[in-house]
Parts: C-alpha cells; sequence; structure tokens
C-alpha cells in the first residue's frame, strides 16, 4: 500500500520484504539440503523462485525510477484513475472554496471519493504563492519536482553505487523507462493474489495432498473458493470506501467532469458481480467431469453441471437487469407519449425514480444463497465431508441474507453523497464470503481425508477459519488506514516544499 500511496517509504519497505524474503529463502535452501525432497515438481518451488526474481526486478526498477528524479506528472494524473482513492473532508471543503467553472480544478479533486478519513493531497493541490486563487489551474499549482521520490534520490545519491546506477537510469530511453513503469505497477496489483497462490501451494506441497487424479479436485475446491474469499475481501474494502469512484462504496457516482470519463463509464459493482458468475458458470458447464473423463457422467456431475448452468443463466440475467438499454426498452411502452405538453405537476410523474440512480439488483445474492442451500444438504462420502461442506454453504447463505439487509437500507435511504455510507450490513456480508471460502478450500478430499486420518472432526475447521477470518478484516482495515497515513504524509511534505518555492 505504500508504494500504491507514491509514499517515500515504499522502497524502505520493499527492501525489508525483500531481506526477510531473502532469509526465508535461506532457511528453506538449508532445510532442503538436509531432508529428502517429499514432493517432486511442486509447484510451490517453482512460482516462489519466480515471484522473488519478479520483486528484485521490482526493487531495482523503483531504483532506476528514483535515480531518474523526473518528474512524476504523469504518474499522479495516472493515480487519479486508481481504485483504491481515498477522499479527506479537508479537501471537499478545500475544493468548495475553489471556482466552481473551473474544469481543471474539478478534475484536480477526482480523487476526493472514498473513505473521507485521511487527507489526501499531492504535488499538484499546493497552491503556488503568488498565483491568482480565485482561477486556480493545475499546471499553476503543481511543483517542479515530485517530494517523495526526491527524497528517496537525496538518500540514494548519498551512496557511490547508486549515484553510478542514477547515470545509468538516465540513459534509458522513455519507451523503456514507461515500459519498465507499467511493470512496476503490474507487480504493485498482481502481488496479493501471487502471494495468495504461494500460500495455498505451500500448504499443498507440506501436507503432501492433491496427488494424481486428486488434484482435479483440489484446483476446483481452492480456486472456487478462493474466489469466493477475495469477493468477501473486496466487499469489505468497498465497504471502507475502496472504488467510491466508481460508485461501489455504496455512494452516488460522482459524475464525468469530478472522475473522468473513463471512471464514469466502468459498469455497476452488480453488474461486475453478474459477470463474474456468468463467466463462471460458462465456463464450468464443460469442465466439471474432468476428473471422472472417460467414465460414464454420476448423478453428482449432473447436479455440479446444473449449478454452473444456474451460474450461466443467472448472470446473464443479472448483466441485463443492469442495462441501462434494457430498462429504457423496457420503459418504451409508456415513454412513447411525450410529456412537455402536459403541465408541471403532471411532468413530475415522468421523472425517473429515485431508486434508478442507484443499482440494487438482488440476483448475485440470490445465486448465492441458492449454492449454499445446495451444498448445505449435497451428499458427500463421510459424515465429516457432509458437515465442513454444510459449514461453507450456511455461510454464503449468511452472506445473502446480510446483502438483503444491505438493499433494503439502501432502498429506504438511497445515497446522497459521494462519500461511502458504509451499511453495517456489508461487514456481516464480507465477514460470512471471506470465511465461507476459507472453509470452501478446505472442504476437498484430500484436506477431509486427512483430518479423519488424525482424528479432527468439522468443528475445528470452522473454529480455526473463524478466527483468522477475524483478523484478516482487521489487518484489510489497518493496511488501508496505513495506506491513507502515507497519503495525508505525502501531503504534508507536498505543502512544506510548495512554501518553500519562489
Amino acid at each position: 500500500m505504500l508504494s500504491v500511496a507514491r509514499s517515500s517509504l515504499a522502497l524502505a519497505a520493499q527492501m525489508g520484504f525483500f531481506s526477510l524474503n531473502g532469509f526465508g529463502l535461506l532457511v528453506g535452501a538449508l532445510y532442503n539440503g538436509r531432508n529428502p525432497i517429499l514432493y517432486e515438481n511442486n509447484l510451490h518451488h517453482k512460482l516462489g523462485w519466480a515471484v522473488t526474481w519478479a520483486v528484485l526486478a521490482q526493487i531495482i526498477i523503483g531504483l532506476l525510477r528514483c535515480g531518474t528524479g523526473e518528474n512524476k506528472t504523469e504518474e499522479a494524473h495516472r493515480e487519479e484513475r486508481v481504485a483504491f482513492m481515498p477522499a479527506g473532508r479537508e479537501h471537499m471543503t478545500g475544493y468548495q472554496r475553489l471556482q466552481p467553472g473551473s474544469l481543471a480544478s474539478m478534475h484536480r479533486y477526482s480523487h476526493d471519493s472514498a473513505h473521507g478519513t485521511e487527507s489526501n493531497t499531492t504535488s499538484s493541490d499546493c497552491p503556488r504563492e503568488g498565483k491568482d486563487e480565485e482561477t486556480p489551474h493545475i499546471e499553476d499549482q503543481a511543483p517542479d519536482h515530485d517530494i517523495p521520490y526526491e527524497a528517496n534520490r537525496r538518500l540514494l545519491n548519498s551512496v557511490k553505487l547508486f549515484r553510478q546506477l542514477s547515470r545509468m537510469s538516465q540513459l534509458l530511453p522513455y519507451q523503456i523507462r514507461k515500459l519498465l513503469s507499467l511493470y512496476y505497477d503490474a507487480v504493485d496489483i498482481l502481488i496479493l493474489i501471487i502471494g495468495f497462490v504461494l500460500i495455498l501451494t505451500g500448504f499443498v506441497t507440506y501436507g503432501g495432498v492433491f496427488r494424481h487424479n486428486n488434484i482435479f479436485n483440489g484446483l476446483a475446491h481452492s480456486i472456487k473458493g478462493g474466489i469466493f474469499f477475495w469477493y468477501g475481501l473486496l466487499t469489505l474494502s468497498r465497504w471502507m470506501g475502496c472504488f467510491a469512484s466508481y460508485g461501489w462504496a455504496w455512494n452516488v457516482r460522482p459524475s464525468h467532469r469530478i472522475v473522468g470519463a473513463r471512471h464514469a463509464k466502468v459498469p455497476s459493482a452488480e453488474f461486475v458481480e453478474s459477470f463474474v458468475i456468468f463467466l463462471y458458470g460458462s465456463t464450468n458447464v464443460f469442465l466439471e467431469h474432468l476428473a471422472g473423463w472417460g467414465d460414464a457422467w454420476t448423478a453428482q456431475d449432473l447436479e455440479h453441471v446444473s449449478i454452473s448452468i444456474m451460474f450461466f443463466g443467472g448472470g446473464l440475467f443479472g448483466m441485463l437487469v443492469e442495462s441501462r438499454k434494457i430498462r429504457d426498452l423496457l420503459n418504451a411502452s409508456l415513454s412513447q407519449w411525450d410529456a412537455s405538453g402536459h403541465q408541471y405537476s403532471q411532468k413530475r410523474r415522468w421523472a425517473p425514480p429515485q431508486t434508478y440512480s442507484f443499482s440494487m439488483n438482488p440476483f448475485p445474492a440470490l445465486i448465492i444463497l441458492l449454492l449454499g442451500l445446495m451444498m448445505s444438504s449435497h451428499h458427500q462420502h463421510s459424515t465429516v465431508s457432509t458437515m465442513v461442506h454444510k459449514q461453507w454453504g450456511m455461510l454464503f447463505v449468511g452472506f445473502a441474507l446480510a446483502r438483503a439487509v444491505t438493499y433494503i437500507l439502501i432502498y429506504l435511504g438511497p445515497p446522497s453523497s459521494y462519500l461511502p455510507s458504509r451499511p453495517p450490513s456489508e461487514i456481516v456480508a464480507s465477514f460470512c464470503l471471506i470465511s465461507g471460502g476459507l472453509v470452501f478450500i478446505a472442504s476437498n478430499k484430500d484436506t477431509v481425508a486427512a483430518m479423519e486420518s488424525h482424528g479432527l472432526n468439522a468443528m475445528f475447521v470452522f473454529t480455526v477459519t473463524m478466527g483468522l477470518t477475524a483478523f484478516l478484516m482487521a489487518w484489510e482495515v489497518i493496511v488501508l488506514a496505513i495506506k491513507g497515513w502515507a497519503i495525508g504524509r505525502r501531503g504534508l511534505d507536498c505543502h512544506a516544499a510548495c512554501r518553500t518555492l519562489p
């Protein structure tokens, strides 16, 4: 998050992480040298080395970016379009003091649309002394350097090796530096998912599971459970105010004049949920029989295919509900009469309902509710397996009920602010999704067999997962709070530097 916030502490944090990772690699190498390899050709070993080199490359690119000392105006412009955008009430007040007719000033504050807790001031927000405050422009407000990168550059220039690296980096063509920056940002985005995959493959390698034909069952539970796990983290981040510029944080979607045309064209969160459900159903129809390829279809295979068809049709219906074009076509029978000749009191009856301004599509939650009910009564080969499936099935039912409460609250009091409304029911919804996804992953055949061989019952998985989920939710809040602190810290540095400008 320090890197996403473009903090001067990001490079130091990355080096600290890489040092800790290097210590882990050393311990792992010593362990492998003294013990036989019990899981030949495991993915965890190969992927771990690939990620290590990828992170090392990102650190080197970070050093090069600091070494160039180039103005980061373009990167600051790109940061406005990042989904995780905290908004401060102080900045909303400051924005109101600006002349409302200035389109440039309106675009400058396009990132002020999320958490409502931390101040978020970049170098472009700093006014120059001596300028006309009634007609501010971005070009006049931006300082000649970027504060976080200048701090890192001064630190690195104190080391001779880094001074040489700085001279070399300045010789790189602009296109190469652009590609390196894209790679740096891609690692920032993908590192969380890659880390999740590494943790999963680490458990698989340590436990020695998912061998031979059981790999299909293990992959199915890991991928599907992982999707619901990340869906829960995304739901919690929406509650905290992330993606507010898209209107996903249970807030009013800002207009294109505030957030730009690209953000204004992003579909609703319910449309994205419906699309993921549709994509899952359309692809899994052909994958449910992989474990028994060449054998006769069983009743359980047909049940799984039926679930995929439900996802396929339900996701398609959800996307149609979210389509404004479909809504206009459904209203065509009434819209054909022109209301321009009617009196004012009658014209108001032709105005779009207030509910049109916010998406309330219960179908994604309904699909997950049905999935939970099906899985909670799904026949399994043992009692422990049946109980574990029932646990994550009922957790998905809990998510659907919590989301229904959210829609009731939104229907009774639609959002009226760009700031996130934070319905409390979404906390329950995210908890059910995160914990349900983790239990889903643990319900694979090999893990259940290992539990039975060690005399563990289904409640063991449930209690461990509940504790881990509560910790992960607290950790996500802390991480995003650190990001807000880093942005606020950068804003203070920016104001200090602006006061020293001539």
